[in-house]
């Protein structure tokens, strides 16, 4: 088999997936340790038996809908490659649009920011391989998922980002100028829960009560003991809760509240300003 015949296997992926033909591609790429370009430079290559068989396994397992993240065990996330594995959420690309908006309101030089729920370390590692000078610490409820963000941290040889294990705020010291969060904000009755690669993803990290806002409260309640007077506090959530979001802040007296859309004009990130009340 050579790899032009290999990329044609994406047809067998299109009743199960929306990206077969990338998935192929990110399949084969694993399998050969190639980057995409050297699919295209080089289609006349034949791939060893030993290859097939394991591309044949890869292209097996998406079929069942397993994310190709998680058979491949890594995913690109910013500008990072990131190890990734079940215990946490798969970095996506719409998350990257709050790695944007932290860029935008972290101080000019130094700082402190938390990560609060960090996962796989992606939000904290973006930030800290942007900005240097600045101090981050994620933390995680769940022990393997602070280990893998540690894991990542030693890969990516970062030094100025630390992962803490912990609920929320509970590990957390002084205060922050920026606390970010991707947290679970899925309503449990949500029918999506049952379709796609959230399927192989841990519930823990996808949904919460209160129609998905249980979590986002907490943290919009707590976030003030810990943000710095003019500090900011920036979630992702659904696409329909940027309203209820931008209600929580006000109520709670946060300045500047708004509500910010990701690349595909949803809302998906909403931000506040806390000045100091005393």
């Amino acid at each position: 088999m050579r790899i032009d015949q290999a990329l044609a296997l994406s047809a067998t992926l299109e009743a199960t997936s929306d990206s077969a033909r990338l998935d192929i591609e990110l399949l084969l790429c694993a399998v050969l340790d190639k980057p995409r370009s050297y699919l295209f430079t080089w289609p006349e290559k034949t791939l060893s038996a030993a290859d097939i068989t394991q591309l044949e396994g890869f292209v097996e397992r998406r079929k069942q809908g397993e994310p190709v993240a998680h058979i491949v065990g890594h995913t690109g996330f910013w500008t990072l490659q990131l190890a990734v594995t079940p215990d946490t959420l798969i970095p996506r690309p719409d998350t990257e649009r709050l790695v944007e908006l932290a860029l935008d309101k972290m101080p000019e030089q130094g700082g402190r920011v938390a990560d609060l729920g960090t996962g796989s370390g992606a939000i904290a590692l973006a930030l800290a391989s942007e900005r240097p000078d600045c101090q981050l610490v994620g933390c995680d409820r769940v022990e393997d998922a602070v280990a893998l963000a540690q894991r990542n941290q030693q890969l990516l040889r970062l030094s100025n980002v630390e992962f803490v294990q912990g609920s929320w705020f509970e590990p957390l010291t002084g205060r922050f100028d920026l606390i970010v969060s991707n947290p679970p904000y899925i309503d449990p009755a949500d029918p999506h829960l049952s379709q796609g690669d959230v399927r192989f993803e841990p519930d823990s990290a996808l949904t919460a009560g209160e129609q998905g806002m249980a979590d986002i409260r907490h943290i919009a309640e707590q976030a003030p003991q810990y943000l710095q007077p003019g500090g900011w506090l920036m979630f992702e959530h659904g696409y329909d809760q940027g309203p209820a979001s931008v209600a929580l802040l006000q109520q709670l007296g946060y300045q500047a509240v708004a509500t910010m859309q990701d690349y595909g004009n949803r809302d998906r990130v909403t931000l506040g300003c806390w000045q100091n009340q005393e």
